[in-house]
């Protein structure tokens, strides 16, 4: 995607969402699919962390829903796809390409003046209950994937 000169925040943003998913991606590289489907937490109560292939399904979910959150602003009717398991590393690695498009997408047609937002009733809230502006929900999405790739690093050390 080129940005235009009223994009240099958005630009900033998506270059680190970018790396973060090529970080995670890298990360699963050389993960077998008998790796992907090892139950490795078996004592948690989020059944989105109990293996890799949970984990990854997860955050594929989320950035996903992170666009729809900033689509919804402008039409709520749109909706993000199913959560669905995929079988392979190399299947995960393809969704979060996917992802990467889908959020490029989403930004195509916004200006770094609409991602701040000071008034609370104009934020993006939450399944979980915070509120966000469309920066701030993108550095959430961000830390999102690097919390998990570290998980998942963690994990591959336990299977």
């Amino acid at each position: 995607m080129k940005f235009s000169p009223d994009q240099n925040a958005i630009a900033a943003l998506l270059d680190e969402y970018k790396k973060a998913v090529y970080e995670l991606q890298n990360t699963i590289r050389d993960v077998s699919t008998w790796e992907l489907i090892q139950i490795v937490d078996a004592v948690t109560k989020n059944d989105e962390c109990r293996s890799i292939q949970t984990v990854l399904t997860h955050v594929v979910s989320a950035g996903y829903s992170y666009c729809v959150y900033i689509l919804n602003l402008k039409d709520p009717a749109i909706k993000r796809p199913a959560k669905k398991l995929l079988s392979s590393a190399s299947e995960y690695r393809n969704e979060l390409d996917n992802v990467l498009a889908f959020t490029y997408h989403t930004f195509i047609n916004l200006k770094d003046s609409d991602i701040e937002e000071y008034d609370d009733d104009k934020k993006i809230f939450t399944s979980w209950g915070q509120k966000y502006d469309i920066e701030q929900i993108m550095e959430h999405a961000i830390v999102h994937i690097l919390r998990h790739r570290r998980q998942i690093e963690r994990f591959k050390t336990l299977v």
